[in-house]
């Protein structure tokens, strides 16, 4: 590992394998933590898994893709690991959690099969890539049209459960009531201001959902609507909830696929944070006349790692992850690329998850924030899946392209809104589905397989 402890006079930054000083690394591992906290939290709250153990999980995450990446190829790759909102439909579709409150340890244990499976699908498909060559076969298999779609999916077909947390029919008011749907728009409003306007300003603009959490939160206090008890009556030091994956419920067959399914959006979305953080490190390494680090070309290690970091999630408790676009935008605004300052922000996520106070200011956050905070995290997931048929020039006056893209929208929103639980009531395999077939995994799929009929029967350009 290279060592500086102070950089270029004129020239701010520290590159992947640079060790900055202990003060800064504490420091900057700690903006790490904090710009993560929001979303990676957010996601155990929707999902139905202990706070504790997601952020235990991630931490240790981080921290083996980071070694992972030092002592594999000599240089960090710099990314952060944290909750994925990509698996959020499939997990719910297992849980069924209300927001805030834990499941039971059953329904975690088969969901972590889920996701102990999704991390095995990504090393696969990472090996491929790192020593067959298999970057041109994976984009023939799962092209944008494929994966765009589903991302789109995956945001929208969750709309329904942000406006019932909004309207308070999720925390069990008959009805909604215009309270709950108050702090949820003002949650909400406040929130993309923050996103808006804060946005270029600094460390600040990197938190739009963190300060419009807490402008909700303080209104259902002054409504009150928050309970104080869950932090009053928290204990200082509390040991993270562990499970165990079950590969053996009836309900295994059917978490495994719906959930690991759903590794068809989260590729494309960690290559392209790869491409993203190399090519500024590589600018980075320019300007302070250091040798570039040509990140870019460790794709297949990269997905490697994320399937480890699955692995590990899957195999103690925490939710499905992936390298997160909110550390890569702080990276890139501070121009800090050190692997040791994210490693000291994984060390940081692992002393939060023993924090019991931290869990119970988790859970007394309400409902209706939480609602209004998911109306704009779903529809922008929705809305990435959009702007990825965009940026890839996605031609949708091809035919082939709409059918796919219209198969998959359909089978995927349709199906995860219209039918209890998002399952598809078709009454085959019932032994591996035995509550249905999971909407948007099946709705993945069926676009997949077309996709292959177009790939083998070319139709006429």
């Amino acid at each position: 590992m290279s060592t500086k402890t102070k950089a270029s006079p004129t020239i701010m930054g520290y590159l992947p394998n640079d060790m900055p000083p202990i003060g800064q690394i504490i420091l900057l591992g700690f903006q790490h933590a904090l710009t993560m906290f929001p979303a990676t939290v957010l996601v155990a709250l929707l999902v139905g898994f202990h706070t504790s153990t997601v952020l235990l999980a991630s931490g240790v995450a981080t921290i083996v893709a980071l070694l992972g990446s030092r002592y594999g190829i000599g240089k960090f790759i710099p990314l952060y690991y944290g909750s994925s909102f990509s698996y959020i439909a499939a997990i719910l579709a297992v849980t069924n959690a209300s927001f805030g409150q834990p499941v039971s340890d059953e329904l975690i244990s088969v969901a972590q099969a889920g996701i102990v499976v999704t991390g095995i699908i990504n090393v696969l498909i990472g090996l491929l890539i790192r020593f067959g060559g298999g970057k041109q076969m994976l984009d023939r298999i799962l092209p944008p049209i494929v994966t765009g779609s589903v991302a789109a999916v995956i945001g929208f077909a969750l709309g329904k459960a942000a406006l019932d947390m909004a309207s308070g029919v999720a925390g069990g008011v008959e009805g909604g009531d215009l309270m709950w749907w108050g702090v949820a728009f003002v949650t909400l409003v406040s929130t993309i201001m923050f996103s808006v306007y804060l946005r270029g300003k600094g460390f600040i603009g990197m938190l739009p959902i963190l300060l419009g959490a807490i402008v909700g939160y303080v209104v259902a206090a002054f409504l009150g609507m928050v309970n104080f008890s869950a932090i009053t009556g928290a204990d200082l030091v509390t040991a993270p909830h562990i499970t165990l994956p079950s590969f053996t419920s009836a309900l295994s067959a059917t978490a495994i696929i719906s959930i690991s399914v759903m590794a068809i959006a989260t590729i494309p979305e960690s290559t392209a944070h790869l491409y993203q953080i190399s090519l500024y490190v590589d600018h980075l390494a320019e300007e302070l006349k250091q040798p570039k680090y040509g990140l870019s070309q460790f794709v297949g290690l990269n997905l490697i790692l994320d399937g480890i970091g699955d692995m590990i999630n899957g195999l103690i408790g925490g939710a499905a992850g992936t390298n997160y676009g909110e550390n890569n935008s702080l990276m890139v605004i501070t121009r800090n690329y050190s692997g040791v300052s994210l490693i000291a922000a994984g060390i940081i996520a692992i002393l939060m998850s023993f924090s019991g106070h931290l869990a119970g200011i988790v859970q007394s956050v309400p409902t209706a924030v939480s609602g209004g905070l998911a109306i704009y995290l779903f529809g922008v997931i929705g809305m990435q899946g959009i702007a990825l048929l965009l940026s890839e020039k996605v031609n949708l006056f091809d035919p082939k392209n709409l059918a796919i893209g219209a198969v998959v929208m359909v089978i995927g929103i349709g199906g995860h809104i219209g039918f209890p639980g998002g399952f598809l009531p078709l009454p085959i395999l019932l032994n591996v589905f035995p509550y249905g077939w999971p909407a948007i995994a099946t709705g993945a799929v069926v676009g997949i397989l077309l996709n292959l009929v177009f790939v083998i029967f070319k139709p006429a350009e």
